[in-house]
């Protein structure tokens, strides 16, 4: 597969569903898409397409939690990164473990880091932080606020 047949695959099976389609680079395209379409996007891009899973990462922002998927067509050089959002206020979206077993862990990260919530995701266990850290405190938001010890013992 060429890197112009992958775009032609992606916009030819989901025209208007695609939000933004944004080429960076010959090597990276980012595909903003609605968070309830991420499985369908996700689907093609890993099992038609024969991408692989690359890592999936995340951003704070006032209102939302920014969720990009990178995805890479290896005999091309290509990353596709789709690119969702979740508000904080009802911070969940479905989870790609199902899908594909490497999305694991860094979908454990991202809840216990940022705290979205990963549906259908089976073992969305703590990963990184102390089993009594808050449930509520999430270290990687911006509004998280670290205590030093001397703030702790005024």
């Amino acid at each position: 597969m060429t890197r112009d047949e992958a775009v032609k695959s992606i916009k030819e099976k989901f025209g208007s569903r695609i939000e933004r389609f944004y080429e960076k680079s010959k090597r990276r395209i980012y595909i903003d898409i609605a968070k309830d379409d991420l499985v369908d996007f996700a689907t093609h891009v890993f099992k038609d397409m024969g991408a692989r899973f690359n890592i999936a990462t995340a951003v704070d922002h006032p209102k939302d939690i920014e969720i990009m998927y990178h995805f890479e067509l290896d005999n091309i050089g290509c990353i596709i990164t789709l690119r969702t959002y979740t508000k904080k206020d009802k911070c969940e979206i479905d989870s790609l473990l199902p899908l594909m077993k490497g999305a694991e862990w860094i979908e454990r990260e991202i809840h216990e880091l940022f705290g979205v919530e990963f549906r259908n995701h089976p073992n969305i266990k703590r990963l990184l932080l102390p089993d009594d850290w808050p449930k509520d405190k999430y270290p990687l938001r911006k509004d998280y606020v670290l205590k030093t010890k001397e703030d702790r013992d005024r």
